[in-house]
């Protein structure tokens, strides 16, 4: 189950890639996640509460009595006291002193919240997915081949982890090759917290980059309070790992939600999303890699003699890799050695 949804009151719902955890929130210590959300109000909230229900009544959904035993009163007693010393805590009091600062706060609080009023649809997987039982129609992927079309002009995709079969990597070089301007932003080896998936879409750069895709793949960067006063831009992975998961077509309609563009989405997790038709939306993800990422990502692209490299803008200044950057041998022969292992169909 990798879907992700929060619906309040059959009002408002929130959608995207986030998991609730620290490491989503700006709440921890360790790895970070960039991440974003969409919130909703209108028709398609009732989607997504329909489709709660879908799963919640579904095979696949089970009481959580029958999986996990009872928990004895010291234990509950353990975790309220250490729900107390988090509150009490003054990493967290300050942490709340942001959130209660920030402009979106205040402009939810006060009903000042710019809306993009915008015709959206739910895409989902049937929850009978999980247990390999879902006909082709119920697949999000299926839905989203109905919704988006036939990209004509522009392509910009977002996903933290990007790994192509053959015939991906087949459809993408056949829309580069038809004029389509297609760009992909993923991770990079320093900045995944999967190694194996960066194996996976490692041995498929060549050939989109040899039609005419271009990629680019987000380092990892120092954290904002290293940077000092400077602000991130909504795909700066802030010292962290990226895990948007959006895409624009043809600066009309958008993605937003759970889904990666691997096999394991496609084939194996349960996704949620919307497609929006809003140009302003669709139009600002493209305008990200003029203006934001080539700032905080690699461009990966191919010299003459078909050798990989990757391009830093620093400023000013344009700096060529030839191989990974800040990545040591070890690393590298672990990611090769992985790219020969017959595991693409679980990343």
């Amino acid at each position: 189950m990798h879907n992700k949804s929060f619906t309040a009151d059959n009002q408002a719902t929130l959608i995207g890639g986030r998991n609730v955890g620290d490491d989503y929130f700006g709440a921890a210590e360790g790895v970070l996640f960039a991440d974003l959300d969409v919130t909703a109000v209108g028709p398609v909230v009732k989607n997504v509460s329909s489709d709660f229900d879908r799963y919640w009544a579904s095979e696949s959904s089970y009481p959580v009595e029958r999986i996990l035993p009872a928990a004895d009163r010291d234990r509950l007693d353990r975790l309220a006291a250490s729900a107390s010393s988090v509150e009490r805590d003054p990493a967290a009091s300050a942490y709340m002193i942001a959130v209660r600062q920030s402009g979106f706060v205040h402009e939810l609080l006060a009903g000042q919240l710019a809306l993009e009023w915008a015709a959206t649809r739910m895409v989902s997987d049937d929850p009978a997915k999980g247990l390999g039982d879902s006909e082709e129609a119920g697949l999000l992927i299926h839905q989203l081949e109905e919704v988006l079309g036939v990209p004509s002009r522009d392509v910009a995709l977002v996903s933290p982890y990007f790994v192509t079969t053959a015939a991906g990597t087949e459809a993408f070089g056949a829309m580069a090759r038809r004029g389509v301007k297609v760009r992909i932003l993923t991770n990079f080896l320093d900045a995944t917290d999967v190694v194996a998936v960066h194996a996976g879409y490692a041995k498929r750069r060549k050939a989109l980059l040899d039609a005419g895709v271009i990629l680019y793949g987000m380092r990892s960067l120092p954290s904002v309070s290293e940077r000092g006063s400077e602000r991130p831009g909504p795909f700066d992975s802030s010292g962290s790992s990226l895990h948007v998961k959006t895409f624009s077509v043809d600066s009309e309609r958008v993605l937003v939600g759970s889904f990666n563009f691997d096999p394991r989405s496609a084939n194996l997790n349960i996704e949620l999303g919307f497609v929006i038709d809003s140009p302003t939306l669709a139009q600002s993800i493209a305008a990200a890699f003029d203006d934001q990422i080539p700032a905080y990502a690699y461009e990966v692209r191919l010299s003459e003699k078909g050798q990989l490299y990757r391009l830093e803008q620093q400023g000013a200044k344009h700096l060529c890799h030839d191989s990974e950057p800040n990545i040591g041998f070890r690393k590298r022969s672990g990611v090769f050695l992985l790219s020969l292992l017959p595991i693409k169909w679980l990343l």
